[in-house]
């Protein structure tokens, strides 16, 4: 008989299972559906933003590669041809951290390795840990092309980042320069500027300290004047590579003394005393500036401005250097407080205060970065903007929302130099050797035997390697194979889109961009696709620190994937952040379990020889509901092709979700029950089997971009009732997007008709609802209406309306004169009643309708009294105001409602 779904989806044992089974079919791969579709099919192209290899799946992977999926699925199913490259980043500074961890467990340190067997200690580790990511993603379902998998350290990603620095050195692009960096003590390399995090709430001190005043400034100053400057300072230890004091040249405190100089209390040095308007602020402190040019950002702007000394003070590792005098070889905070120790032994302290400040920590580290000044590598970028900066201007590139033009716009009009250096051992070894005998610099392809200028074989290779967003730079052409030109890179390159968060835009986005544009002479990507990023259900952002982190994988052992896939997606705004939601990810568990017993109950109607129509259900004997859904299934095929064309999932979400759950389970199924329960014409029972099997079928095709999973396990058990046109529909995957023919004018009328009766049956469940009508008590229902296709489809499915709207009869008149104890409601073609004589006491309705308002009123009373209270105002909380106002609110609403259910009892 019946062809039945368990009565429960288990997604433990459906999900790993799928996914063998799409990798073994390849169904990942474009060449898949080479014989089902022309090579002259459009292409649909994503280069997945390489997650670092060292990491693991989080929200913010889940979020951004879900999008992806959803993306590419669709694409595949409409008959693109598809590629979605997957990939991971050598992440230099969190591999090389991770293995020096692993190393000094087992009491060792890299130096003791040396640099070539460090590096295979690296790969070893890579080998045996680095692909956790890709399980994860698997498990996520994202259907990758792991074909074309691609690391930035292999072989072919290598070349094309020496060919690109190479290029870029010869046109005058790259250059070596010395300049002041963020200094990472513990990894012992610069850091860029996204891998440095700030702490805005740092609790630090405000000390300040007094420089006496040289003996000519004294002498200066006369015989009453002042002996010491003051200055104040987060960090007393700088002091000893301090080179100036610097206040403002209208300051009248300290007109006279500029020129003049100060001693230092530890060091024989004396520091002038400068004139500054852009570094120092006269209100702020003491109105005088300590200045330590090779240590603070914009202390060496001053530096510059005023051709000051540039002492650095402190070793890789931030302890004292030899230039600190007797603190030599003290830790930064060690001489923090012997500096000030000494300071105070001196008579030179003057007090301090707490201070809040930003201070940037390493991202990979935690320890709070150094200012130092040292010699890197920079990429002139400036040249490059320009054309990065036209290509968004002209729509060559297109970011969606439109408004992160603007992000893209400032960064890259107001554009520095990248440093792309970095003090490490893992990564692409910088290809520039230096020459002992002329020291000049040869940058090349191969590696040289000897000095391009002086032709000395005493070269050694520099030390550094490049930073890992030079490698991503290339990421959109370099995973297919440039500098060769590889049919992959002519077929996919441009790609179609990237999706990424807002928070790269400066240091991966452009960077693509102006690689690309000078490289590939054509931009990486067609359209950006900017997302917000998962917050904490209180709007915090995700920290391993605070502790409110989602583990994706422990998610979907609850939920399973499309449950979270689908929530991901669902929860999406226009650009904007959005927060982590419990009860929104049961509720969309709650919907897939909607769609499992759905399908469950149309498959228990098939009987054994049921085949579905090749053509669908349109020659079948087709009755209200079944023109009415066929309709919405037209409408909804073809919006959630134009949404996803516009990148707003939350809409295909949206429309998905209503489409199965309201229309397709809770009125269609409930609608065609009389006709397959034998209530019906045999002709009728076969409409609706093949309509709801057709709907059902192409339903599970639109679903399964967000909820693949459970949609192809579904369509496996649909498969035993139709014959696959080709390979491709064998699985759901490859399976053609579901699109609806244009149905004929002559089924409008029955499925407006219908329409009608939800509004009708919506009416009648508001008055029972108002009236509060026991669930089980049945009602009689007349229809005024002079619309007579709605008067015959009140006839024909009145055994449906019946129970959906728990009716003792029903009936369908153009005039009706109503009852005083008549409820009625509106809709847009008549008028339903319900006579409650008979049904309810009405005076004792009346009665408690009225009791509970005047309750009501009381209540409503005395919270608009403390609404209107200035002292409840100003000391409550914001979240205790707003709590009171939506109280206001839901009285008003109850009031509304009770309002309307009197007057439907003459009350």
């Amino acid at each position: 008989m019946a062809h039945e779904l368990s009565s429960r989806y288990e997604h433990q044992k459906t999900e790993e299972r799928w996914y063998r089974i799409w990798e073994d079919a390849q169904a990942f791969r474009p060449e898949r559906l080479a014989d089902h579709r022309s090579r002259n099919a459009a292409s649909f192209v994503i280069v997945i933003p390489p997650p670092n290899v060292t990491g693991e799946l989080h929200v913010g992977h889940a979020l951004d590669q879900t999008i992806q999926d959803v993306l590419v699925r669709a694409a595949r199913k409409r008959g693109r041809d598809c590629v979605w490259i997957p990939g991971v980043d050598h992440a230099g500074i969190a591999t090389q951290v991770r293995v020096e961890k692993n190393l000094a467990a087992e009491g060792l340190n890299r130096h003791q390795l040396g640099r070539k067997k460090f590096i295979e200690r690296v790969w070893e580790w890579k080998h045996a840990s680095g692909g956790a990511i890709a399980r994860q993603q698997r498990r996520m379902g994202f259907s990758l092309d792991w074909s074309r998998e691609r690391f930035t350290m292999d072989e072919g990603l290598s070349h094309a980042v020496r060919k690109v620095f190479v290029d870029l050195y010869r046109e005058g692009l790259i250059y070596r320069d010395t300049r002041m960096v963020n200094w990472d003590p513990v990894s012992h390399t610069v850091l860029s500027d996204l891998e440095v995090e700030y702490d805005e709430t740092y609790r630090g001190e405000l000390y300040e300290f007094a420089y006496p005043l040289s003996a000519a400034a004294q002498q200066a100053a006369g015989k009453h004047g002042a002996k010491e400057i003051v200055v104040a300072t987060t960090r007393p230890e700088t002091m000893l590579g301090d080179t100036a004091i610097a206040v403002h040249p209208e300051d009248k405190r300290y007109k006279k003394w500029i020129g003049k100089t100060v001693q230092h209390p530890f060091l024989e040095r004396e520091i002038p005393i400068i004139a500054d308007a852009q570094l120092v602020d006269p209100e702020f402190g003491t109105g005088a500036v300590k200045v330590t040019p090779a240590h603070d950002p914009n202390d060496y702007e001053t530096g510059k401005r005023h051709d000051l000394q540039f002492i650095n003070i402190f070793d890789e590792s931030a302890r004292i250097n030899a230039n600190g005098g007797r603190f030599c070889g003290l830790d930064r905070y060690e001489a923090r407080k012997q500096v000030k120790q000494a300071l105070a032994d001196l008579g030179l302290e003057r007090g301090s205060r707490e201070h809040v400040m930003a201070v940037g920590k390493s991202q990979r580290t935690a320890v709070v970065v150094e200012p130092i000044i040292s010699t890197q590598w920079y990429v002139k970028v400036a040249p490059l903007a320009t054309r990065g900066i036209e290509a968004v201007e002209s729509g060559e590139i297109r970011f969606v929302p439109k408004l992160w033009e603007n992000t893209y716009f400032h960064w890259m009009r107001e554009i520095r130099d990248w440093c792309i250096s970095r003090q490490l051992w893992w990564g692409h070894q910088i290809p520039a050797w230096h020459c002992a005998k002329c020291s000049q610099v040869t940058v090349d392809y191969e590696d040289p035997a000897a000095c391009a200028h002086c032709g000395s074989s005493e070269i050694e290779r520099d030390a550094d390697v490049l930073d890992t967003w030079f490698s991503s730079a290339l990421w959109p052409f370099s995973t297919m194979g440039w500098p060769d030109r590889t049919d992959d890179l002519e077929r996919y390159y441009p790609t179609t889109v990237l999706v990424t968060a807002y928070d790269i835009i400066f240091f991966w986005v452009a960077r693509m961009i102006m690689m690309g544009l000078h490289f590939m002479k054509a931009p990486p990507f067609r359209d950006i696709y900017i997302h917000g990023l998962m917050r904490d259900e209180n709007g915090r952002k995700m920290s391993k620190t605070i502790g409110n982190v989602v583990d994706p994988l422990k998610v979907i052992e609850t939920t399973g994937a499309d449950a979270f896939r689908f929530f991901l997606i669902g929860t999406l705004s226009e650009g904007k952040d959005t927060n982590y939601n419990e009860a929104k990810l049961k509720t969309y568990q709650n919907f897939a379990n909607k769609i499992w017993n759905s399908s469950r109950f149309v498959l228990m109607n098939l009987p054994d020889d049921f085949r579905a129509a090749p053509e669908g259900p349109y020659g079948q004997a087709l009755e209200a509901e079944d023109c009415w859904i066929l309709f919405e299934l037209q409408r909804v095929s073809a919006e959630c092709a134009r949404v996803l064309d516009e990148y707003r999932f939350h809409i295909y979400a949206e429309e998905l979700y209503s489409f199965a759950w309201n229309s397709f389970c809770d009125w269609y199924i409930e609608f065609i029950k009389p006709r397959l329960f034998g209530k019906g014409a045999p002709a009728s029972a076969e409409a609706a089997r093949q309509t709801s099997f057709y709907v059902l079928r192409s339903l599970l095709g639109l679903l399964h971009p967000a909820m693949p999973f459970i949609t192809e396990e579904i369509y496996d058990h649909l498969k035993r009732f139709f014959a696959p046109a080709n390979d491709a529909e064998t699985l759901l995957i490859t399976a053609p997007w579901p699109m609806p023919p244009e149905l004929p004018p002559q089924m409008r009328r029955p499925a407006q008709a219908l329409r009608l009766l939800q509004e009708v049956i919506g009416g009648v469940r508001q008055i029972r609802g108002d009236m509060s009508i026991a669930p089980d008590a049945k009602v009689p229902i007349i229809v005024q209406t002079d619309n007579q296709d709605l008067a015959d489809a009140v006839l024909e499915k009145s055994a449906a309306i019946e129970r959906l709207a728990r009716a003792s009869e029903i009936r369908a008149v153009h005039n009706y004169e109503a009852a005083r104890d008549d409820a009625m409601a509106a809709f847009s073609e008549g008028q339903v009643f319900v006579p409650l004589a008979g049904v309810l006491d009405l005076d004792k309705e009346r009665a408690r309708l009225q009791n509970e308002r005047n309750k009501i009123e009381k209540s409503k009373q005395s919270t608009a009294a403390k609404l209107s209270n200035e002292a409840f105002l100003s000391k409550a909380a914001v979240e205790v105001v707003e709590k009171e106002k939506l109280k206001l609110a839901e009285m008003e609403e109850k009031l509304a409602a009770i309002a309307a259910a009197l007057a439907r009892l003459g009350g």
